[in-house]
C-alpha cells in the first residue's frame, strides 16, 4: 500500500522532484516504530539490578497466585520489601514479561537507591577495576583511599566507606573471584566441569553453533558454482529438535545468530509456504539459555543485550570442554552425512572426496538447498533419536504440554534487538555512517535541540544498509531512517568496504558519497560482465541479490527459490520434494 501511494505521487508530481523527495521522506518518517525499552540506555548497575529482579519476579509470576511465603522470600532475595515484591510482580504482569519491565524508575534515588554522581559512581568503577579486581587483592579500606584521593583531585564529592561496600557486594562472585585469586580458585563456583549440566525442560536450553556446508552451489542466473554456503543450526538440547536455521553465503556473524533467533522464535509456517515445502515443523518459541562456543560473534554487545532483553540466558562452553557443545555438533555431522549424497558435494575432506569433480556436478543454488534442508529437518524430527528413545517430535510435543513456549509476533521487531549497534551525533543533515548520509524529516525536531543531545543509538543490518533504525532519544521507540539520497540503491556492508577500499586503491584521500556509489555501480557491472566465467563474480552477484531482499524490511526471509530447471533436466520442485530426502540412518547420540 505504502509503495503504490508513492508510485502515484511520482506519476502525479513528477515535475516537482524537491517535492517528491520531501514527501518520500515525510512517509518513511511515519512507518511504524518499533519499540526499544532501555536496551542500551539504561546505565549498566541499573540493567544488572533489571535483570536480577527478572530472574526472581519471572519465575513467581509464572507460579500463578503468590502466596506470602513466596512473596516473603522474593523480598529477601531482592533487598526489597513485600509491598514492593508485588509492585514489581504487577509490573511484569501489565508488560511484555521481559527485563525492562523492572527497569527502575529515573527517579531511583531514597533508602537502597543509588544516590551518588554519575561522575563518583565512575570513579568507584574506575578504581575497583584498577585497584580492586587485581591479583594484588587489596582491602576495602585501599579501595576507598584510593576513591577519595581520586575524588578530591577532581573536586568530586567523597562516597562513604558504606557505598563502596555495596558496591562490592553487587559484584559477580565469579568475575571477582576470578579477577582477585584466579580461575582455579573461581572454579567452585562454576558447575561441575566432568558433566553437562541436565536439562529437564524444552527450551531450556538451546545451542547454536555455524558451519561451512560440504557442498557446492550454483547461481541462479547462470546454474554455474559459486562455493560453498554457511549454516546457523540451532538445537533444543530436551528434546533434541532444530528449532533454528539459517543458510547464508557470509561468513558466520552476529547477524547469523540474531536471524537464526528470529526464526527460532516466530511461527515457521509462512516461511515454509514462501519457500514451497510442504512439511511439518512446529518447533518455535523463546530459549531459556542459549549455549555457545568462545566465537567473537556470540560476545557482541548487540546479542549480549537482546538476549537479556527478553529473558534468554547466555551460557559459554568452557574452554577445554568440547562435550559441552556436542549435542549441536553431533546434530551438525549428521545433516552433513546426508549433505554428502547430494550432486556437489565435497564431502568431509579430500581423502573421502577422491576423484570425485564437486563442482562439475554441482546443481543446486542457495534457495534449493534451503528448501531441501527444511525437508530433511522434517525427517529428522520424525526419527527415533539413539538417546532419548523418542522421535524429537514426540518428545517435544510431550514438553509444550508441561510448558507452553513463548512466540514472538514482530519478527522485524524481535530481530531489530539483535542488529549491530552503532552510535552516532545528528547534524543538520541527519546522519553520517561511513561516508553515507541518512535523513528523515521526522528528524527535524531533534536537530533543533541536537547541541542538548548525546550520541544516537542506531541499528544497522549488514545485508542491506539504505536504512537504519535510530532510536528516539524522548521515547522508546526506533525510527526508521532511509538514505539521504533516495536514488542510492541498496548495498550491503561487505559491498560498501569494498568499494571503499577501491577508491582508496586509487589513490582517493578522502571519499564522497557520489563516488562510492558511482564505484558500487562500476563494480556491479563489471561482476554482471565476469558472471559467466568467473566464481568469484558469481558468489558476488548472488550475494548482492540475497542483500538486497534480506533486510527486515518487511519480514527477514530468505526468497522463495524459481522454478528452475537443473542441469540433469530435473525440475528444481522435484530436488526439494520430501520423498527425495532419504532418512537419517545415524541418530546423533548425544
Amino acid at each position: 500500500m505504502q509503495g503504490s501511494s508513492i508510485a502515484r505521487r511520482v506519476r502525479t508530481r513528477v515535475h516537482d522532484p524537491l517535492l517528491f523527495h520531501c514527501r518520500v521522506h515525510e512517509e518513511a518518517g511515519q512507518d511504524d516504530r518499533v519499540p526499544e525499552r532501555g536496551l542500551l540506555t539504561v546505565p549498566d548497575e541499573v540493567w544488572a539490578l533489571a535483570v536480577r529482579r527478572a530472574k526472581v519476579i519471572g519465575p513467581l509470576a509464572a507460579a500463578g497466585t503468590a502466596g506470602e511465603e513466596a512473596v516473603a522470600a522474593a523480598a529477601g532475595q531482592l533487598g526489597v520489601s513485600r509491598r514492593q515484591v508485588y509492585v514489581l510482580l504487577r509490573r511484569w504482569r501489565e508488560g511484555q514479561g521481559v527485563v525492562s519491565d523492572l527497569i527502575p524508575g529515573r527517579s531511583s534515588g531514597g533508602r537502597g537507591g543509588q544516590r551518588l554522581a554519575v561522575e563518583v559512581e565512575e570513579v568507584i568503577r574506575e578504581v575497583l577495576r584498577k585497584h580492586y579486581l587485581t591479583r594484588q587483592r587489596k582491602t576495602v579500606a585501599a579501595v576507598h583511599r584510593e576513591v577519595r584521593r581520586v575524588c578530591r583531585v577532581r573536586g568530586l564529592p567523597v562516597p562513604s566507606r558504606g557505598a563502596i561496600v555495596r558496591r562490592i557486594a553487587g559484584l559477580d562472585p565469579h568475575a571477582e573471584k576470578t579477577a582477585r585469586e584466579g580461575a582455579d580458585a573461581a572454579r567452585a563456583l562454576e558447575s561441575a566441569g566432568g558433566q553437562v549440566p541436565p536439562v529437564i525442560g524444552v527450551l531450556e536450553q538451546v545451542q547454536i553453533d555455524h558451519t561451512v556446508v560440504d557442498l557446492i552451489v550454483v547461481d541462479e542466473r547462470h546454474r554455474l558454482p559459486i562455493g560453498r554456503p554457511y549454516v546457523t543450526v540451532g538445537i533444543d538440547v530436551y528434546s533434541r529438535c532444530i528449532v533454528g536455521l539459517v543458510t547464508t553465503l557470509e561468513a558466520p556473524s552476529a547477524l547469523s545468530v540474531g536471524l537464526c533467533l528470529a526464526h527460532m522464535v516466530t511461527d515457521k509456517r509462512a516461511w515454509l509456504e514462501r519457500l514451497g515445502v510442504e512439511a511439518a515443523w512446529p518447533m518455535a518459541g523463546k530459549p531459556g539459555e542459549l549455549y555457545l562456543d568462545n566465537a567473537a560473534e556470540f560476545k557482541s554487545e548487540a546479542l549480549r543485550r537482546g538476549c537479556e532483553e527478553h529473558g534468554i540466558t547466555l551460557r559459554y562452553r568452557p574452554p577445554g570442554r568440547p562435550h559441552f557443545g556436542g549435542i549441536v555438533e553431533r546434530v551438525i555431522g549428521t545433516l552433513m552425512e546426508m549433505v554428502h549424497e547430494l550432486p556437489g558435494t565435497t564431502f568431509s575432506n579430500p581423502a573421502q572426496r577422491g576423484s570425485y569433480d564437486s563442482e562439475a556436478r554441482a546443481t543446486l543454488t542457495v534457495a534449493e538447498l534451503e528448501k531441501w534442508l527444511a525437508v530433511a529437518v522434517a525427517s529428522y524430527h520424525g526419527q527415533v533419536h539413539g538417546t532419548t528413545r523418542q522421535t524429537p517430535q514426540a518428545r517435544w510435543a510431550a514438553g509444550i504440554e508441561q510448558r507452553s513456549p513463548t512466540m514472538v509476533g514482530d519478527e522485524t521487531a524481535f530481530l531489530v534487538d539483535f542488529l549491530p549497534v552503532i552510535r552516532r551525533t545528528l547534524t543538520r543533515t541527519g546522519f553520517v555512517i561511513d561516508h553515507v548520509h541518512y535523513f528523515s524529516d521526522a528528524l527535524k525536531p531533534w536537530i533543533a535541540r541536537r547541541g542538548r543531545l548525546d550520541r544516537f543509538v542506531i541499528r544497522r543490518d549488514p545485508r542491506d544498509i539504505s536504512r537504519i533504525w535510530v532510536l528516539d532519544p524522548d521515547g522508546g521507540s526506533y525510527l526508521t531512517v532511509p538514505y539521504r539520497t533516495l536514488s542510492h540503491p541498496p548495498v550491503s556492508v561487505w559491498e560498501h568496504r569494498t568499494a571503499v577500499e577501491r577508491l582508496r586503491e586509487e589513490g582517493r584521500a578522502q571519499v564522497d558519497e557520489e563516488g562510492l556509489f558511482r564505484m558500487v555501480e562500476q563494480m556491479r557491472t563489471l561482476i554482471d560482465t565476469a558472471a559467466a566465467t568467473t566464481r568469484k563474480a558469481r558468489r558476488d552477484a548472488e550475494r548482492r541479490s540475497k542483500a538486497g531482499t534480506a533486510g527486515p524490511r518487511d519480514k527477514p526471509a530468505l526468497a522463495a527459490p524459481p522454478d528452475d530447471t537443473l542441469a540433469d533436466g530435473t525440475s528444481s520442485s522435484r530436488a526439494a520434494d520430501a520423498g527425495s530426502v532419504p532418512p537419517f540412518e545415524v541418530i546423533e547420540q548425544w
